[in-house]
């Protein structure tokens, strides 16, 4: 339906005029799509409580549409999300950090969708000086896209490292974006994260002014196909979600997709996550491949994807994408790196082709809102944070608490010395 025709109500009116952050109407001047900062989203989830909404990993520009229409069907807020290695300067898919927004932008006013929409650049990954000397370049080339909420992902780095990474990269983000900080590489059971090691982090931030609004943690997921039942630790995430109370934090979830519907729940009823990040899940939905009720996508007995039939991309258009894996030697997880070479292919498929892509990932993602995140209704409660804060800028949940004269470089590398900390096997474990 397109957007002139729809009847909008006062409150929404109200926050387009207000809400919009400054890179937002820059951009798209004469929007009628919502697209706001993290921290509204975060804090419709607060209202709701133990209410967490999907970040979505917007691979392709199929996902991207499904995940924004399931929004909208369950009157829930969203977060539409790529991360570094997705889409930044190596990217392996077609969307990426510069034109994301510009795809949630199209695709809200061309479906008239009227839900609020952060657009969040996610594991923007830090590994060395370099990486922060680029990424002061970077992440103001991202704002200018239209990006609404950053994770400065520097958890591959030592305590100490990964808390000064922060600090030197804060004054690139707008005080009114949303903030994601991490603690613990996030890698599986290996390198767990410790309550020491995110209390070190947090006080380190909360003494330079920095207030982020989630935390992620190595809490036992994975990125990717989650290869065992074990998953989310919630025993673990909620002794570190309540010792950081005072803090004001919630919690984004990563590795979402293999962990089962209970879990999920049990996290977003224990703990004080509002961010649940989901990726393979919904590429693998959009091809038509076949995962069960959470998204964990489900092998043969020879170890290989199953194509259900008449669903997502033709019969022929995978066999095309297996024999292009099976010609690079790609496997498994590394599926996702087919994104790139065939957005173009399947954006040239039949309507109703594309159509049903994009339905399959609707359909899950509703039911991940609706029955799984209790993220239903929460859309109002973001609009109602907008129009009492009368800005885009809903400001920080707690203030300083810390003393700076504590936590100066030189106090910051002594009392890193101090926490016993396990970073777990090296590796690859980007996403």
């Amino acid at each position: 339906m397109p957007s002139q025709q729809l009847n909008y109500s006062p409150d929404f009116l109200k926050a387009l005029e207000i809400g919009r952050p400054p890179n937002i109407v820059k951009l798209f001047p004469n929007s009628k799509a919502l697209i706001v900062s993290g921290k509204v989203i975060d804090r419709a989830m607060i209202a709701k409580g133990n209410a967490m909404t999907m970040a979505a990993n917007g691979r392709n520009s199929f996902v991207i549409r499904g995940a924004l229409k399931a929004a909208q069907k369950a009157n829930a807020g969203i977060i539409i999300e790529i991360a570094k290695s997705e889409g930044g300067a190596s990217a392996y898919c077609a969307v990426n950090y510069w034109n994301i927004a510009t795809y949630v932008d199209a695709i809200c006013n061309e479906l008239g969708i009227t839900i609020p929409v952060a657009i969040h650049a996610d594991h923007y990954g830090i590994k060395n000086d370099k990486d922060i000397e680029a990424a002061k370049i970077e992440i103001p080339t991202m704002i200018d896209a239209g990006i609404t909420s950053i994770a400065i992902d520097a958890s591959h780095l030592p305590d100490d490292k990964n808390l000064l990474a922060n600090i030197e990269l804060n004054p690139f983000v707008p005080k009114w974006a949303g903030l994601e900080t991490e603690v613990g590489e996030i890698k599986g059971k290996e390198g767990l994260s410790t309550v020491n090691e995110a209390t070190f982090l947090i006080q380190g931030l909360n003494a330079n002014d920095i207030f982020p609004d989630w935390i992620a943690l190595n809490n036992g997921t994975t990125h990717g196909i989650e290869a065992s039942d074990k998953g989310i630790q919630v025993g673990l995430t909620v002794e570190i979600h309540q010792a950081l109370e005072k803090y004001n934090l919630s919690g984004a979830q990563h590795g979402t997709s293999g962990n089962s519907s209970d879990r999920l729940r049990e996290i977003a009823a224990k703990t004080h996550t509002t961010k649940a990040n989901v990726a393979t899940a919904l590429q693998m939905i959009s091809w038509g491949l076949q995962v069960n009720d959470y998204g964990n996508t489900i092998l043969d007995d020879s170890g290989n994807f199953i194509k259900i039939k008449d669903s997502g991309a033709t019969e022929e258009m995978w066999d095309e994408m297996v024999e292009y894996a099976n010609s690079k030697g790609i496997k498994g997880g590394n599926y996702k790196k087919l994104n790139l070479p065939f957005e173009n292919k399947l954006s040239g498929q039949p309507n109703e082709i594309r159509e049903r892509m994009v339905k399959g990932v609707e359909e899950f993602v509703y039911n991940m809102l609706v029955n799984v995140l209790s993220a239903k209704d929460t859309a109002p409660l973001a609009i109602e944070a907008i129009l009492k804060a009368g800005s885009y800028d809903l400001g920080h949940k707690v203030g300083r608490i810390e003393d700076p004269s504590e936590w100066t470089a030189s106090k910051i590398n002594e009392k890193a010395k101090l926490i016993n900390s396990d970073k777990g096997p090296a590796g690859d474990f980007d996403d």
